[in-house]
């Protein structure tokens, strides 16, 4: 079996677009046509369906996707575990990141990393919590930094970094040189939230549910997919927000936005490094899981 023509068709089933496995897989269209026509002649039957633009995956090459994942995994191990031997840890690794701790803490990890690690090739994939995990699980990426429990036992989670959430104004807001705001007080201002499945959402909702304030009842001017299009609706004077420390402490520090107390309301959060349960890291992952521990201890 060519592994190529699999990491190819992987390719189309995680992109779901033969264009764009075309350019991420370097290669030209007709040629990922013809990687996925001779495995469907290999296997004698249909793996992939054409939807109009969209490319999906019938149910027999869904399952021929859970197999060709481990089966690149193996082969990047082997790669990997060979190297090791011969004194040069190398090949690819794959990590993702939820918006926070991938904008703001793995940049920089990940560049001390890549500097004892020259011949190791590094993807960083940043996106909502949610997609982080079912990656995750999936087998595209080995390692993902999140910002909140996720409760799944095919999941193991591991708190590694700290972070607050804080209450976010605009410079010019009434609230701007309170000392204090209480929380029911949040219930009156057009606010700006993160999307459903956000870690920051996640870790709000839940310290504000012990506050006694529902999310529910807020008066929700916009739901964006981003901390930094939160972070610049409250600057435009949209609404307020509850948002990282670490995504507004510059701003704070310039004096753009304002972070102001909860009378009463901690919200502290942790970073946690998630990774499937009982799937074996490769020598490259561990290395970097070591990164992170040291980093940690820093």
């Amino acid at each position: 079996m060519d592994i190529r023509r699999l990491e190819v068709f992987c390719k189309v089933v995680d992109l779901g677009s033969f264009t764009r496995a075309a350019e991420a897989s370097l290669l030209s269209q007709p040629s990922v046509s013809e990687h996925i026509r001779m495995l469907e002649e290999q296997f004698g039957e249909k793996l992939i369906d054409r939807l109009g633009r969209k490319a999906q995956p019938t149910h027999a090459g869904r399952i021929l996707y859970q197999y060709a994942r481990r089966i690149i995994q193996l082969k990047n191990e082997a790669e990997q575990a060979i190297c090791q031997y011969q004194g040069n840890l190398a090949g690819k690794l794959a990590v993702g990141a939820s918006t926070i701790p991938g904008a703001y803490l793995l940049p920089s990890l990940l560049e001390r990393f890549k500097q004892s690690h020259r011949n190791a090739e590094l993807m960083l994939k940043i996106s909502g919590t949610s997609q982080v995990v079912e990656e995750v699980l999936k087998g595209t990426l080995e390692l993902g930094l999140i910002g909140t429990l996720w409760k799944d036992q095919r999941v193991e989670c591991e708190a590694l970094f700290s972070d607050e959430l804080v209450l976010t104004v605009p410079a010019d807001h009434r609230w701007a040189h309170r000392s204090a705001v209480k929380p029911a007080e949040l219930m009156d201002e057009p606010f700006i939230l993160r999307e459903p499945g956000s870690g920051t959402r996640i870790e709000m909702s839940r310290g504000l549910k012990d506050a006694g304030v529902d999310v529910a009842h807020f008066q929700v001017v916009a739901e964006v997919g981003s901390n930094e299009a939160v972070r610049q609706g409250v600057r435009a004077g949209i609404g307020i927000a509850i948002l990282s420390s670490l995504s507004v402490a510059e701003d704070v520090e310039r004096g753009t936005l304002a972070a102001v107390a909860l009378e009463g309301v901690s919200l502290p959060r942790s970073f946690y490094l998630v990774q499937r349960r009982n799937r074996q890291l490769s020598p490259l992952a561990l290395a970097f899981y070591d990164h992170l521990l040291l980093a940690k201890q820093a």
